[in-house]
């Protein structure tokens, strides 16, 4: 029996919806996955502005394949490897906010945790220095799954960011917050003046605590969803 995953398509497709009302998308490019099985992964489509996605546009594709023509490359080398490497990433959402990607850009691209928003991060963004053009290899898309590693995020030097999570509103919630704390970093490096870094004690403690209220992860999402269905009546349909 064909399993269609509605409602995991409809939760992928409000988050591409989201991403791009909050300015985290660019033209048609980037792109968000979530394992829905096994040998089964939901991916969104090249070509389409993220305002127009609907569920039925979301790809579904095999885990373990090597090459799938409906999906863009270096999609499909990305999330494919994420996917088939790390069980944990269930959800795994790439894009190029401007934010986080101008960190990025820097010859130090650590997110400092100078932020309560930041400390959500702690010990969790690995980095990623070694930009090798698009990727549009399976060699490529394995090198930046390794370098994932045990994180959750991971900075793409001169490139963007890849944010993973355990579904899709958790997700998506660490994305949201990623930018936040990357804006406001830098709208503190902008005074010229020394970042007040929060102790390593305090950090982890409050990492600590945000991770125990996955709940408002949810609670956020959900907030989210109802914000689109009140600007786009019908828009899953």
């Amino acid at each position: 029996m064909m399993v269609d995953y509605r409602e995991e398509k409809t939760a992928l497709a409000a988050a591409l919806r989201l991403a791009e009302r909050f300015g985290f998308s660019e033209g048609v490019c980037n792109h968000f996955s979530l394992q829905v099985s096994d040998d089964t992964f939901l991916l969104s489509p090249h070509g389409i502005h993220w305002s127009m996605i609907r569920p039925q546009d979301i790809l579904s594709l095999s885990a373990n394949a090597t090459q799938d023509s409906d999906a863009e490359l270096t999609a499909f080398c990305i999330h494919g490897a994420i996917h088939r490497q790390h069980d944990r990433a269930r959800c795994v959402l790439h894009t190029h906010m401007p934010n986080t990607t101008a960190l990025t850009c820097l010859k130090d691209p650590l997110l400092r945790y100078i932020s309560q928003n930041s400390l959500r991060f702690y010990d969790d963004v690995a980095y990623d220095d070694a930009y090798n053009g698009l990727a549009e290899t399976m060699d490529e898309g394995d090198r930046i799954a390794a370098t994932l590693g045990d994180k959750g995020v991971l900075f793409l030097g001169n490139h963007g960011v890849i944010v993973t999570g355990s579904t899709v509103a958790d997700a998506f919630d660490r994305l949201y917050y990623l930018e936040r704390a990357a804006e406001l970093q830098i709208l503190a490096m902008s005074t010229g003046k020394p970042l007040s870094e929060i102790p390593d004690s305090v950090a982890r403690n409050t990492r600590a605590e945000f991770d125990a209220g996955g709940a408002y992860a949810e609670a956020h999402f959900n907030a989210l969803l109802a914000l689109l269905e009140q600007h786009s009546p019908g828009w899953s349909c």
